[in-house]
Formats: C-alpha cells, structure tokens, sequence
C-alpha cells in the first residue's frame, strides 16, 4: 500500500489541475478576469490551498489556463502572413480574432490588457499588432484595404467588440460574426461598382427594440 501511495498522490494532483484549469476558463470565460480565484476554487470543488499549489498567483493560473487560445491566436496570425492573398489574409485575421475574443471574456480581457496581472500575454499582444501591420500593409498594397487604415483602427475595434460578451453566448458568436463583416466592409477600399460581400444572418439579442423590424 506504500508503495502505491505516491502514484495516488500524483493522480489526485493531476485530477485537481485539469479540474481547475477547467473551472478557471469557465468562470473567466463568462465573467472575465475580475473573477476572484475562490470562486474558481469553488467552480472546481476544491479548497483554496489546493487551489494556490500549483497556482501560486492568478497570473499563474490565467497563463495556462488560456494557452490553448494564446496558441491559436499564434496560428491565426501565421496563417493571415502566409496567406497568398493578402487582403484575404487580412480579413481572416480580423474574423479568427473576433471569434477568439467572443468565446472567452477572460481571453479577451488578457489580451486587450484589461486586466494588469495577465502580463504573460504582453509579447502575444505585441505580435498579433506586429503581425496585423505587416498583413494590412500587403493589403494595402494591393489596393483593397484602405490606405488610411492604422492597427489602431483594429484596436478601436476590438474595444467595441467587447461589448457583445455581455450578450448569451450562442447570440453573442453570432453578432460577432456579423460585427467583424461589418468592420471588414468598412475597411475595404472597395471600388463603387464592387457589391459588398453578404453579411452574416443578424442574431437576436432580446433587448427590447431587437424584434421590431423597421417600417
């Protein structure tokens, strides 16, 4: 029995990881990274000294538990430069990263550094705008992004586009959607005899007015 003793140790402290890992995207998820850690602990059913272990601070916890996003944030950004067609390249970066942000509040709180103690996240934030300027200029230079356009513009953007996390969830992926089609349209220096693309079905956030169609 003793010497099986240290293999459960080990086993329990696994399943107490992924159970936390999985209760932190959840609750920073919906809630966005003010959550406090006890609640995470009580998402996960396990004590708070269980919970700091492996997960000293919150920024601990927040880096791991949003490496899968941080990940694909990093392929979104090698496929729009490897892209052949750079405004198209260009428009699914800003699509991948609109839907990225409208799965996780936390996330996108980590990555808009809305929330000071996400600092692991700096040098993604850095590379997805070294990454957005370097696509918009190959657009730009093909003449289907506005010349005027600045990554600020996509900063801009994605500050407004946090405003739909407060919508439900399945309705908030589908006005993202329709956001970024909008967003894309507005920064496409498109000649006049060009139909814009068709935009995405419109969802319906229920806030009084959202049933009405207009006369």
């Amino acid at each position: 029995m003793n010497g099986r003793l240290p293999h459960t140790e080990r086993s329990d402290a696994r399943d107490n990881r992924a159970r936390i890992l999985a209760a932190a995207r959840a609750v920073f998820g919906e809630e966005g990274l003010g959550a406090p850690m006890r609640k995470v602990a009580r998402h996960a059913d396990v004590g708070q000294a269980t919970l700091y272990r492996p997960f000293p601070t919150k920024q601990d916890l927040i880096a791991e538990a949003f490496d899968e996003q941080r990940r694909a944030c990093r392929a979104i950004v090698r496929d729009a430069l490897a892209d052949p067609d750079p405004w198209h390249g260009f428009r699914s970066l800003v699509e991948r990263i609109c839907e990225l942000h409208a799965r996780s509040r936390g996330f996108a709180d980590a990555s808009m550094a809305a929330f000071p103690e996400a600092m692991d996240f700096a040098a993604d934030r850095e590379r997805t705008l070294r990454a957005v300027a370097e696509s918009a200029r190959r657009a730009q230079e093909t003449g289907r992004l506005r010349s005027g356009f600045v990554v600020d513009d996509l900063v801009l953007m994605l500050m407004a586009h946090r405003g739909l996390q407060d919508a439900p969830h399945d309705a908030g992926l589908r006005a993202s959607r329709r956001f970024a089609a909008y967003v894309i349209e507005a920064f496409h220096a498109a000649p006049e005899s060009d139909a814009p693309a068709p935009l995405p079905p419109a969802p319906r956030l229920h806030l009084g007015l959202a049933n009405e169609q207009p006369s």
